[in-house]
């Protein structure tokens, strides 16, 4: 299908057309990992903007290295070293930034619709690099696009989220994509970890993280635990969240043989997940991280570089 978006800011607003663009025009660049020179003229002339109002090493990394290897301009703003520290409000900072004929933003923000809303006061195309709890789009397509890679189809496919399904953006926007794609998504918490009325995203809801639901999982994910939850009384220790929900060798003896264990990263090890399971056999997680650049290419593709529906790499 021909590309008809000027922005990508969530799963939830994609068509099952659209995540499957996405996701084939991702495996069309893959080869280009392989080449010993990786640029193409795809995007000569446009200049992408990273402005990051929350720290990021492998999201904005991933961007710049999509963007470079599509032969864009790419620039970092970090909030902290911009105007945004003198007072200068961020529809202000990006309409600067528009007038310098950027032509697509790339924003990352605490605040939940922040992307929705600077996508609505200007003509450049704004991607979502994650906003607060609510959605991360590039990190679920790269994570739909590790599991395609290993499935070919979702259909039927049990997809185990483990962890702070609550704040978390990744589960969020996985969620969404899942379901779209025929995906069966069972999530695993604490109750306090747990939105009430997930069930209405079309999921099942476990708060113990029985034998019964690693046996049935085809892949498990991991999320990261963010310690600052433990300080607001939403689970009593990091020892007893490993003990509960962490993934680790034993667990591991009860999942099937070829399941694909997955984590966004960067992984609490020894609490959410031990090294020998997220470094092991069955974990994808390297996979995922080569897949974002992938991904990401894709996305500036698309939105930047004018929607035609087959990449040409020659």
């Amino acid at each position: 299908m021909a590309w008809q978006r000027k922005d990508l800011l969530g799963l939830a607003d994609l068509s099952l057309d659209e995540t499957e663009t996405l996701l084939q025009s991702a495996q069309a660049f893959k080869p280009v990992f392989g080449r010993s020179v990786k640029k193409f003229p795809t995007l000569r002339g446009k200049t992408i903007i990273n402005l990051f109002y929350e720290p990021s090493t492998r999201t904005r990394s991933s961007f710049e290295i999509a963007g470079k290897w599509l032969s864009a301009d790419v620039i970092n703003v970090s909030a902290a070293n911009s105007s945004v520290a003198k007072g200068e409000s961020l529809k202000d900072t990006a309409k600067t930034l528009e007038a310098m004929g950027a032509d697509a933003i790339v924003l990352r923000h605490s605040t939940p619709g922040t992307p929705n809303y600077l996508a609505k006061s200007c003509q450049t195309s704004v991607i979502n690099a994650g906003d607060g709890a609510r959605e991360h789009p590039t990190q679920a397509l790269l994570d739909l696009l590790t599991l395609k890679e290993k499935w070919g189809s979702f259909r039927a496919k049990n997809v185990l989220i483990i962890g702070d399904i609550r704040h978390s953006r990744v589960a969020k926007s996985n969620i969404y994509g899942l379901t779209r794609l025929q995906a069966k998504v069972t999530v695993c918490g604490p109750a306090t970890l747990i939105p009430p009325g997930l069930e209405r995203l079309g999921v099942s809801v476990k708060e113990q993280l029985e034998n019964e639901l690693l046996q049935k999982a085809d892949a498990i994910y991991v999320l990261r635990l963010q310690r600052e939850r433990q300080s607001q009384g939403l689970f009593p220790s990091l020892r007893e969240y490993s003990k509960l929900y962490g993934l680790n060798s034993d667990r591991m003896r009860h999942t099937k043989p070829d399941v694909i264990i997955m984590h966004p990263g960067p992984a609490n090890l020894g609490i959410e997940i031990t090294t020998e399971v997220a470094y092991g056999k069955a974990s994808s997680i390297r996979e995922q991280v080569t897949n974002g650049v992938a991904v990401r290419m894709a996305v500036l593709y698309h939105l930047v570089g004018g929607g035609r529906q087959v990449v040409d790499l020659d």
